[in-house]
């Protein structure tokens, strides 16, 4: 039951990652970058990275190796290779989500984030949190920029 939430959870949140990109008016807006912000471009990377590495590769085993610097350097990649990204991000996580069973849900995940060892469903949703934030940078990003 909590996967097919989780599923239409991570869904609507990277389709609304989507629209904030396509809010942009221009493409050279995505890598704009006000003072003490990061751009939206590099936000969106980071962001597709990590669920990719998290949920694609250490839950699903994809094989994904993430490149946290190259997220962080890119420059002036194109809307459509933003959307290409979240898209096939967004295949990655719902395609792991819909493999997972209940038992696998409350395994041990592989990560020292936390003081204590916590389940693979508790990172799942600590990541939906952080697509929620991420989600917030960028629109706020994306009003200072088109105000200016």
């Amino acid at each position: 039951m909590i996967t097919i939430v989780l599923i239409d959870l991570y869904k609507k949140e990277l389709e609304r990652l989507k629209q904030e990109i396509l809010a942009y008016a221009a493409d050279d807006q995505l890598w704009a970058t006000p003072p003490n912000a990061i751009a939206a471009g590099n936000l969106c990377l980071q962001l597709t990275g990590s669920l990719q590495h998290y949920i694609g590769n250490l839950i699903g085993d994809s094989g994904y190796i993430r490149n946290k610097e190259a997220e962080l350097k890119a420059k002036n990649l194109s809307r459509e290779r933003l959307l290409e990204e979240v898209d096939n991000t967004s295949t990655i996580v719902v395609n792991t989500l819909e493999e997972l069973s209940k038992t696998e849900l409350q395994k041990v995940f592989p990560t020292t984030e936390f003081e204590e060892p916590v389940t693979t469903e508790f990172y799942v949703l600590h990541l939906l949190k952080v697509l929620g934030y991420y989600l917030g940078q960028i629109r706020y990003h994306r009003l200072v920029v088109t105000a200016a």
